[in-house]
């Protein structure tokens, strides 16, 4: 979107003038409405053209621009995209398996995000399309605190279909994790918590120089008594 016209720039005899405060003036001339700002230090900017006659306030122009830069700054932060994942299945699946897959769903939910569990039919569990129908039944049921069923179950060629939704929000999903992670306490790197595990090791001192001291040996000659 371009930019309102300013001051100078407004070309029209009269404007519907509307206060600082946003109090209203009335029509006035736009020579008069461009007096009343230079006599407050304001701009006149131009708010609705199409009106009849348009409808000019009196603001801060540079201030106006900065703060809604700052508003669509904000909103762009706190727009999220919603992502769909997707999660495949098959008709006679393992219990371990399923297991595993229902936690993917439920982290995704979670998150915020759609899934999109597909059961893929092969061969002859072609014919049995009730088997997909009620394992995405459970799996809707297993995780109904987390996500509805936006698109029910329904067959696409070989496969069946269905779409969950969060029932939070993304926005919701985000803020909720990065609570949890700023209450979360900190955790110490690995290295300082394997200095602090590791007990403490007495250094190896330097081995003492080996000293020589004359040692006396016993004698082996004999020795003669004196004769009493």
């Amino acid at each position: 979107m371009s930019e309102p016209r300013i001051n100078d720039r407004i070309r029209v005899p009269e404007v519907r003038l509307v206060g600082p405060n946003g109090e209203q003036v009335g029509i006035v001339r736009v020579e008069d409405a461009l007096r009343l700002a230079a006599e407050a230090d304001l701009d006149l900017v131009e708010v609705a053209p199409m009106a009849k006659p348009p409808v000019a306030k009196l603001m801060d122009f540079g201030k106006f621009k900065y703060e809604a830069a700052l508003k669509a700054r904000e909103a762009r932060k706190n727009q999220v995209n919603t992502v769909i994942k997707e999660i495949k299945l098959r008709p006679k699946i393992d219990p371990h398996d399923y297991g595993t897959k229902k936690g993917h769903v439920e982290r995704f939910l979670k998150g915020g995000d759609k899934v999109k569990v597909t059961i893929m039919f092969r061969g002859r569990e072609q014919s049995r399309p009730e088997l997909g129908f009620r394992l995405l039944q459970r799996l809707a049921e297993d995780v109904i605190e987390l996500g509805t069923v936006e698109s029910a179950p329904k067959q696409d060629g070989r496969n069946m279909i269905m779409v969950l939704g969060p029932t939070k929000k993304k926005s919701e999903a985000m803020a909720e994790q990065r609570r949890a992670r700023s209450a979360a306490p900190a955790q110490p790197e690995d290295g300082a918590a394997q200095q602090q595990d590791a007990p403490a090791v007495a250094e190896p001192t330097a081995p003492e120089a080996a000293t020589t001291e004359p040692t006396t040996e016993p004698s082996t000659e004999p020795t003669t008594e004196p004769a009493s």
